[in-house]
């Protein structure tokens, strides 16, 4: 437990920028190693031709030499300048031999400085390093002035030291070297993708804090690489979500509002229907052909605030489908045209009277109220003359096998261009002043409901809304 949670702070302490600057470390590092094992191999390769070099100038001195003998104080002294055992020089087809202790039994290695074997060079190197040996190394070069090669053979102590002193010079120049180029580079990161990053991150968090505050400005800078096109993205994303959450919670407020008003309308329709229901017993013929539809206009609405006091919102219940007259229901719609008495609106149905529709008849009528009321509120607003609503239904197939379709026609102004893309959306597809644009936007819900469509068709003059409602064997089958 102990050990996972330190391993657990250490992850968490190891921000963006220590991890940067140990990767740029590591690859220095990593960058350095790889020049520093040629580089011992040459140094290793370099002193052994001195070695060899030197001793091409004994070889000279053994030449000059009568008979090619050199006393032995004269060889020693040799030797000992070169740092050698002994010295072998081959002129023409004789060696010549220049030593003052017995020769060695066996070398610890032989390179031929006349080849270039980097391979065997690195591996010599790190041997001489790691695992040095009694015996003498034997190096064989090529001579000069009439001396065909020459070989010596060399202490391998001497070779090390000097190897380990180059090796521990070279790697403090790559120690100052990689702590230098490491520390530019996180530098240069750190100002260039380090710190962005966490103005972004924080950008974020305080965003997710608070995504609603719109006096915060968006930090957004020049740049035209990725880190620039995530703060402009960044940036496009608060202004955009910001106003939906915006106007999500005005929606909510408002939602809260509606319930409090459907509470109150709700006890307001219940006395109005108790007292519609007293209309009941007056003997006025008008009276009595008005009543019955007084009192079911005002039951629907009771049960409507009801259901939206139930669910909290204004979310309409599934539809409650089946075979109804369709003529019934579009007749009480002709009342429709005293909203607007002086604008002088004639409602009229034409619709067979045995046809049926597989609908639930309140959404329906619901529907069809918010399409009627819109056409005669359009024509009050424009004062158009002899203004007439056309409500027609019609069937396409059998019975259990089609489709009805009910058009609802005015002969008003119209729904203007700019209204049609979001006609049918909340708050968006008002035509005239003081709209709220919901009218639309529930008989397209309602109509949905039903398992039909609602649109709009194209005319000359006024406007057409169609609604199709298929029979449910049909969608059955479709599904």
């Amino acid at each position: 437990m102990e050990a996972a949670g330190f391993r657990s702070l250490s992850r968490l302490r190891l921000g963006l920028s220590g991890r940067l600057f140990l990767l740029t470390v590591a690859f220095v590092v990593l960058a350095e190693i790889l020049v520093f094992v040629p580089l011992l191999a040459s140094y290793r390769q370099s002193r052994l031709s001195d070695r060899v070099a030197a001793a091409q100038v004994a070889a000279l001195v053994l030449r000059a030499a009568p008979e090619g003998n050199v006393s032995e104080d004269l060889a020693r002294r040799l030797l000992t300048g070169l740092g050698a055992r002994a010295i072998a020089v081959r002129d023409g087809e004789a060696w010549r031999l220049l030593s003052v202790d017995p020769m060695p039994e066996s070398v610890a290695e032989t390179v031929d400085l006349r080849v270039q074997d980097w391979e065997g060079s690195i591996r010599g190197a790190f041997r001489t390093l790691l695992f040095p040996a009694d015996a003498p190394i034997r190096a064989v070069g090529g001579g000069q002035g009439g001396v065909g090669a020459v070989e010596i053979l060399l202490d391998e102590a001497p070779l090390r030291s000097r190897l380990i002193a180059f090796a521990l010079r070279l790697l403090a120049a790559c120690a100052v070297i990689a702590a230098i180029a490491a520390g530019l580079v996180f530098f240069v990161l750190q100002r260039s993708i380090v710190r962005p990053v966490l103005q972004l991150a924080r950008n974020i968090a305080a965003f997710a804090d608070d995504p609603e505050r719109f006096d915060r400005p968006a930090a957004c800078s020049r740049r035209t690489d990725e880190i620039g096109q995530a703060e402009t993205a960044l940036a496009r994303m608060k202004a955009a979500l910001g106003g939906e959450l915006r106007q999500k919670r005005r929606l909510a407020e408002l939602g809260l509002s509606v319930s409090k008003i459907n509470h109150e309308l709700r006890n307001l329709l219940t006395t109005a229907q108790l007292l519609g229901d007293r209309f009941e017993t007056v003997s006025d013929p008008v009276v009595q052909r008005v009543a019955p539809r007084l009192v079911a206009t005002l039951d629907r609405a009771i049960r409507f605030c009801e259901a939206t006091l139930a669910y909290g919102r204004a979310t309409e219940p599934n539809a409650q489908r089946r075979m109804v007259a369709l003529a019934p229901l579009l007749d009480e719609l002709t009342d429709l045209s005293g909203l607007m008495p002086a604008a002088g609106v004639e409602v009229s149905v034409c619709a067979p009277a045995d046809l049926e529709i597989d609908a639930d008849p309140e959404q329906l009528l619901r529907a069809l109220t918010n399409l009627v009321r819109n056409a005669v509120q359009a024509h009050a607003a424009a004062r158009t003359t002899d203004a007439s609503v056309v409500i027609e239904g019609l069937r396409d197939g059998s019975r259990g096998a089609g489709q009805v379709t009910i058009l609802v026609v005015d002969n008003g102004p119209g729904v203007p261009p700019r209204a049609r893309a979001n006609l049918f959306a909340a708050f968006q597809g008002s035509t005239r002043p003081g709209g709220t644009g919901l009218g639309l936007a529930i008989a397209s819900e309602l109509v949905r409901l039903n398992g039909g469509t609602l649109g709009l068709d194209e005319t000359a003059n006024g406007a057409c809304f169609r609604i199709v409602i298929p029979d449910r064997a049909i969608q059955a089958k479709a599904a």
